[in-house]
């Protein structure tokens, strides 16, 4: 028997009938969603502070009555009902990123930075921005800025264990390691996400933002945009970027997502929308110290950055651990240039060791750049893993670590120390494993810092032809024409009610809800409707792809040059034509004093001491810490009332770590020495220590060998003429701390 279903596989199909009903009301679904769009771009752009936080919230300070104004402003965010607030946890600040976007991004879901945050119980704060910069704004008013909230932040919170976690994202990840670098006494634990800081950083093939300064010969395209803008910026250049990075979403998945699913997906569109489309400005002083002094000079990470008031922005100051997240699938900023900076500054592990500096990285393998911190899946396993485990960062010996996450399952060992999903470890790394990750050969140092020189000559002859006749010509009204007519911000006004011809669409999508008739998913015509879908994409991809491959192969092709690098001052021999920082004569004073002191309290201290030594000297085989023994520490200092405080306890942990550096086997010779024949106590030491060493499962075979050693140590006789002196009683029970 036939079935009349299918009786014309085409035209006389029920299918094909089906089909068209079900397209013909998705377009208009679909073009009612970009009409809807178009409005709240139209009602965000009259807001004089927008944001898509998604939290309630009280100001705290203002920086436009600062006395350098800025357009920054810090919010407290009151807890959601059932949130618990513990005062003694740090609290944290989230910075949003200013470039383009409107502000609120690290707030945008309740699975946010700012959601973990709370989730773990601490204070949050949020630093954001209005759209409009005030007069003569800059990089360095900003900064100073945020440390005017920084100090208040840790005013209102005396009893806080340890100095404010500051939360920066992609372009207020670098502003917030300047501010470290200017202020280091202000920060706690450092998280800067997808945040670029070795800007020349990437692998052929792979990174083709970095070549854009190449193309345009430079920065003086900046400052002309900016005399255009009449001393301002547009931000909605800067998103035009980074849309074009990715043409196949740009010009066709995301629209066909939302044509695809539009029954379901127009909230999360606009939702997205209602952020991505609000473009701010910036100041032509700002855009132009960016471009000069990062975009294309790339001066950030090797140092040569120096403030108005004289302070060298050397990273190697910052006294706080740096944690960088960054991801593989990150087209904006790449691991490369999140990561390069420690290649900059650092020759040898030796060298991070000498600064002091705790750096920890995460690199996801997949995430986009908007997804490391807008993606609930980043902020339910790296952030919240961040939140839950800062103080076990903290207290970090110093060197450089990767975070690694593993999933907690039933049978993991001590599970119930584990407060998330996952099992956080920081196993130790080397600059080899930086450098695994590729990067630059020095012919192609060469070719960026030649654009860099080109780009002064540019620059400078922009400013003694073009500049004085534009910016006698362009006016308030000429710049706010141009802001209006930007193909970005004219592609949302155009597709709302302003438009009189898109006034009936409202009613006829109404019409269309009222008699919805979606098709299958089986339909042959959607699943060919689909398959194009693919076929667009793959060929936007493809078109993508050739155009950076041609954009690489110019940029190498010109600026490879040995020519054109004489002709601007690069000499052939010159390898590489970008240094690292000199080292600097006052630290490294410091560092001769500081292993004098440490060799000279090598054999003093108490048993507290030996218990701190006895267990690193355990670990150290490992190369990793786990947050099991962490929390396993954190529950016995509290049950036995620790009188130091973490900050100290941190301390005393880096000075054992360093004195086993510097000469090992004299460290662990002089433990009896520090226990000073106090037996009782040292029983109960080695049974902490045991605990702790063990908490996140069996040790290896060297690690249990030195287990082994420190429980002889632990039990030998006192010894007969004391080296050292006992500088301080163990607190009853408190061993471990």
């Amino acid at each position: 028997m036939t079935d009349k279903k299918h009786i014309n596989p085409i035209l006389g199909s029920n299918d094909l009938i089906s089909y068209l009903v079900d397209a013909g009301q998705r377009t208009v679904l679909f073009w009612d969603v970009m009409r809807r769009r178009g409005n709240q771009y139209l009602e965000r752009m009259a807001e004089k502070v927008p944001h898509v936080l998604q939290f309630d919230h009280h100001l705290i300070l203002d920086g436009r009555t600062l006395p350098r104004p800025v357009n920054y402003g810090i919010i407290k965010i009151d807890p959601p009902e059932g949130t618990v607030i513990d005062d003694r946890k740090r609290p944290f600040v989230v910075i949003d990123p200013r470039a383009g976007h409107g502000p609120g991004i690290g707030g945008f879901k309740a699975d946010s930075e700012i959601g973990e945050a709370l989730g773990a119980g601490h204070a949050c704060y949020f630093i954001g921005f209005t759209p409009v910069p005030e007069a003569g704004q800059t990089i360095e008013a900003v900064i100073d800025a945020w440390a005017v909230f920084l100090q208040r932040v840790a005013e209102l919170h005396p009893a806080a264990e340890g100095k404010p976690v500051v939360i920066g994202n992609c372009q207020a990840g670098w502003a917030l390691m300047m501010l470290a670098a200017k202020r280091p006494e202000l920060c706690g634990p450092i998280i800067v996400a997808g945040s670029p800081m070795s800007y020349w950083a990437g692998v052929r093939g792979v990174n083709p933002m970095r070549y854009t300064g190449g193309l345009l010969g430079g920065s003086w395209l900046t400052s002309m945009m900016s005399d255009l803008g009449h001393g301002n910026f547009d931000g909605a250049w800067l998103v035009q970027n980074f849309e074009s990075l990715n043409p196949a979403n740009t010009l066709w998945s995301k629209q066909y997502n939302l044509y695809a699913k539009v029954d379901s997906e127009a909230p999360r569109y606009l939702g997205f929308e209602r952020w991505w489309g609000r473009h701010v400005i910036l100041t032509g002083e700002e855009m132009q110290y960016i471009v000069d002094n990062l975009f294309v000079g790339n001066k950030l990470s090797s140092a040569e950055l120096v403030t108005a008031d004289g302070v060298r922005l050397d990273f190697r100051k910052i006294r706080s651990p740096i944690v960088c997240l960054c991801s593989k699938g990150d087209d904006i900023t790449p691991p490369q240039q999140a990561l390069g900076w420690i290649l900059d500054l650092y020759a040898s592990d030796e060298d991070i060791l000498a600064a002091g500096q705790t750096i920890v990285y995460a690199v996801h393998e997949t995430i986009g750049h908007l997804g490391i911190f807008v993606s609930g899946s980043v902020a339910k396993k790296e952030h919240q893993e961040f939140a839950d485990n800062i103080d076990l960062i903290d207290c970090l010996p110093p060197g450089l670590y990767e975070a690694v996450f593993q999933e907690k399952t039933p049978d993991a060992v001590n599970a119930e120390l584990v407060s998330g999903g996952h099992i956080s470890r920081f196993e130790r790394r080397s600059l080899d494993d930086i450098r695994a990750l590729g990067g630059n050969t020095p012919d192609d140092e060469r070719c960026f810092a030649a654009v860099a020189r080109l780009s002064e000559v540019t620059r400078g002859l922009y400013r003694t032809t073009l500049q004085p006749m534009i910016r006698a010509l362009a006016t308030e009204q000429s710049a706010e024409a141009l802001r209006r007519t930007h193909p970005l911000r004219l592609g949302y006004e155009l597709l709302s009610d302003s438009n009189p011809m898109l006034r009936p669409l409202a009613a006829a999508a109404e019409t269309v809800r009222e008699n919805r008739q979606p098709v299958a998913g089986d339909n042959p015509f959607r699943q060919w409707e689909k398959g194009f879908s693919d076929w667009m994409t793959l060929g936007l991809k493809a078109f993508g792809d050739l155009r950076d491959m041609l954009v690489e192969q110019v940029f190498f092709g010109v600026y490879g040059q040995a020519w054109l690098q004489a002709l601007l001052g690069l000499r052939a021999s010159e390898d590489p034509p970008r240094k690292r920082p000199g080292a600097d004569p006052d630290h490294q004073a410091f560092v001769k004093r500081r292993i004098a002191e440490l060799q000279a309290k090598m054999d003093q201290g108490g048993p507290r001491e030996a218990a701190i030594r006895a267990l690193i000297y355990v670990r150290l085989p490992e190369k990793a810490a786990d947050e099991r023994s962490f929390e396993m520490l954190r529950r016995i200092r509290a049950e036995h009332g620790a009188k130091k405080s973490l900050a100290e306890f941190k301390q005393d942990l880096r000075e054992q770590y360093y004195m086993l550096r510097l000469d090992e086997r004299r460290a662990v010779g002089a433990i009896p020495l520090l226990l000073n024949g106090r037996e009782k106590e040292a029983r109960q030491l080695i049974k902490v220590v045991r605990q702790l060493a063990t908490a996140g499962g069996p040790l290896g075979e060297q690690a249990q060998k030195r287990l082994e050693e420190v429980e002889r140590l632990f039990s030998s006789p006192p010894p007969a003429e004391p080296g050292g002196t006992d500088s301080e009683t163990t607190e009853q029970g408190g061993s471990g701390q």
